[in-house]
């Protein structure tokens, strides 16, 4: 009996000590799987303030992220250029880094993508749904795999970022008051190109000089969508609003290819299908601020100045024969984005 015991304590003995170490590591234990991996960090770059409408919605997305990636995926957001220019943070992203901006059609002409210049143009949209229709196109997916090309991938491309007006110390309310006006327009072909064809004197220059810039008289006005313009108090210096709608500038929000490649086939899933509430979380808010915001500037004494658009749409018309563009864009590209939002 005593021998039968001891051959008993002996085997116990083996097994436990065969038991512990696998229990370590087999990943069979009670706790969660994947509770030891790190999640990914993605840090999300922009030029907005704080309390603007696609800040909000930017919120929204990282809560709507972290949610639906059950902690696998980790949000950090950088309003106010915090994380550089558009074109630094391009470049991060071309280098690598988890890193995600918004961009346009007319930053990818610059980026090696000279036809997504075009949606950027005046005047090319007539409404929001030939925007919306557009970037549901197979000339949009087409222009989307030569982006990739370039190391740049669309993760979400239903953001209203609003109608650009115009915003002046002076007047506007036929084209001919625009001859030779100063106006502040970002630093791309695109939109330089776009206020020479109305006839205005287009100056590229960082946002945040702007302001200085119009009191002092280096400029006669600015470009953007109304939340912009107001929250920049802009409209202390120039009070002359001119609801030009001269582009209708839904925006686009990229990171690096090398990036996406790394995340698991459910991550793309989550931040594309996230991206893509966001957005319409986002453009609802752009809809209720837009009204907020005329309300606004005219109690603020800025004077709303309604404009013939049928003037300007004319007038714009020679932009898509200009030179510049014709040489680099594909043949036909007018006709055939015009038929791609049909």
């Amino acid at each position: 009996m005593k021998k039968i015991i001891a051959i008993l304590l002996v085997t116990l003995l083996l097994l436990t000590a065969c038991a512990s170490p696998a229990s370590q590591n087999d990943g069979g234990s009670s706790e969660a799987p994947g509770q030891d991996v790190k999640p990914v960090v993605i840090q999300i770059g922009y030029e907005n303030h704080p309390g603007e409408p696609l800040d909000v919605a930017v919120n929204e997305w990282k809560r709507l992220i972290e949610e639906r990636s059950n902690g696998t995926m980790e949000v950090q957001i950088f309003p106010s250029s915090q994380l550089g220019s558009k074109n630094d943070i391009i470049d991060q992203m071309l280098a690598g880094d988890s890193v995600i901006t918004l961009a346009d059609g007319a930053f990818y002409a610059d980026r090696g993508v000279p036809d997504f210049g075009i949606v950027f143009g005046p005047y090319l949209f007539d409404s929001w749904d030939e925007a919306w229709t557009l970037t549901e196109s197979d000339w949009w997916q087409e222009q989307s795999g030569k982006l990739e090309a370039q190391g740049l991938k669309l993760v979400a491309s239903n953001w209203m970022y609003g109608d650009r007006h115009l915003l002046t110390t002076k007047p506007v309310r036929t084209v001919a008051d625009l001859k030779g006006m100063k106006v502040r327009v970002p630093n791309n072909t695109i939109q330089v190109k776009g206020f020479e064809v109305l006839g205005a004197t287009p100056t590229p220059m960082a946002l945040g000089d702007v302001y200085t810039a119009l009191q002092q008289g280096t400029i006669d006005g600015l470009e953007n969508p109304l939340p912009v313009l107001y929250n920049g108090k802009f409209h202390e210096v120039a009070k002359y609003l001119t609801l030009s709608q001269h582009v209708k500038n839904f925006t686009t929000w990229i990171s690096g290819v090398q990036f996406f490649d790394s995340l698991t086939a459910e991550q793309q899933q989550i931040l594309i299908e996230t991206g893509a509430e966001a957005g319409i979380y986002n453009n609802n808010l752009q809809d209720q601020v837009n009204q907020e915001t005329l309300e606004k500037f005219v109690a603020e004494g800025v004077e709303i100045i309604e404009i013939d658009l049928k003037e300007f749409q004319e007038t714009a018309e020679a932009f898509y024969s200009f030179p510049e563009f014709t040489s680099i864009w594909t043949e036909g590209l007018y006709n055939t984005v015009k038929d791609s939002m049909k």
